[in-house]
């Protein structure tokens, strides 16, 4: 049994087991087994799927604002360099629609994604191959649309961004059907498409600081039929060796494209150096999974999510979150 279809079969034999819903481990491709977790295992957690209602947009309120978030100060910039803006996340909103925040409480998706980003931080600021892409860019991704990978893609960086020595970006590269802003209310701007069509645009023109001191996030920007190409430029080489060498506290989490429907997550994929694959509980194939973990044959410290589980022992809730 190739490596693939053993990773594929310990998902379709999770779905029928009565047992509570295992912790997955991350995938190696050198060992792509699926582990269940063990003591002294490096885990990515299962998650359950929170209720959340569809976000009304909503208009940003766009501030005047200073220098990337997290960052020492910088030099003075170019009188015709503008500063990052500033947008107000809804946290209260995001709250109930049963996302991370630092004033929600102690809740079991906060555990969840305290579980989930600990190896991914450990990795991201271990030593580094030589050779490897800088670990601290994170992707997320799925096989098919609708399984939750903008979802997890934010809780992910809420949660890192509420650690005490790291700062978080969260890029939304899903330039087809970029979703990042329209879940948290905000109106579609420039951003990362935008960057790589215009050699004057700068990173601090398109970056949004929010008023969660150590989250910013770069828009997908405006739609182009050459993003494949622009994602494959030494133009978005250059980009992501900025932002992720630019300060040394930072992780980068890439909202991408579903594997199995876009040519543009195989050839972000490249430029990562860490990768995680949502995987729908009770509805992601077998199929799906084999074929989304073979367009990955090849990259290293790629990761699984099971997500939106329901009926775990212990946990009364039922949740049924939809992604938008």
């Amino acid at each position: 049994m190739s490596i693939i279809e053993k990773a594929a079969s310990r998902i379709d034999r999770q779905r029928s087991s009565a047992m509570a819903a295992p912790v997955t481990a991350p995938i190696d491709n050198a060992d792509a087994s699926l582990a269940l977790a063990a003591p002294g295992a490096e885990a990515v957690a299962v998650l359950e799927a929170p209720a959340a209602a569809a976000p009304a947009a909503a208009p940003a309120v766009v501030h005047g604002a200073g220098p990337d978030v997290g960052s020492p100060a910088p030099a003075a910039a170019p009188a015709s360099r503008a500063n990052p803006r500033m947008v107000e996340l809804d946290l209260a909103k995001m709250r109930d629609m049963g996302m991370v925040t630092a004033a929600g409480g102690r809740t079991t998706l906060l555990e969840e994604f305290r579980i989930i980003k600990r190896p991914l931080l450990k990795r991201a600021f271990g030593e580094r191959a030589e050779g490897a892409m800088p670990p601290n860019l994170i992707m997320i991704t799925s096989s098919l649309p609708g399984e939750g990978k903008t979802y997890c893609a934010i809780n992910l960086a809420m949660s890192i961004a509420m650690e005490l020595d790291h700062t978080v970006l969260l890029v939304d590269a899903d330039v087809a059907r970029p979703s990042v802003l329209r879940t948290l209310g905000l109106p579609a701007q420039r951003g990362l498409m935008d960057i790589l069509v215009d050699d004057k645009l700068d990173l601090s023109d398109v970056l949004l600081r929010t008023n969660v001191d150590t989250l910013s996030i770069l828009p997908a920007g405006t739609s182009t039929p050459r993003a494949t190409e622009l994602l494959a430029s030494s133009t978005m080489s250059s980009l992501v060796t900025e932002i992720a060498n630019r300060y040394p506290d930072r992780v980068v989490i890439f909202d991408s494209p579903p594997l199995l429907l876009t040519s543009e997550s195989r050839v972000l994929a490249s430029h990562m150096g860490q990768i995680v694959v949502v995987v729908e509980a009770q509805t992601t194939t077998q199929h799906a999974v084999k074929e989304a973990l073979h367009k990955l044959e090849g990259f290293k410290n790629v990761n699984l999510i099971y997500n939106k589980t329901r009926d775990i022992p212990g946990i009364e809730e039922t949740y049924d979150y939809h992604y938008g």
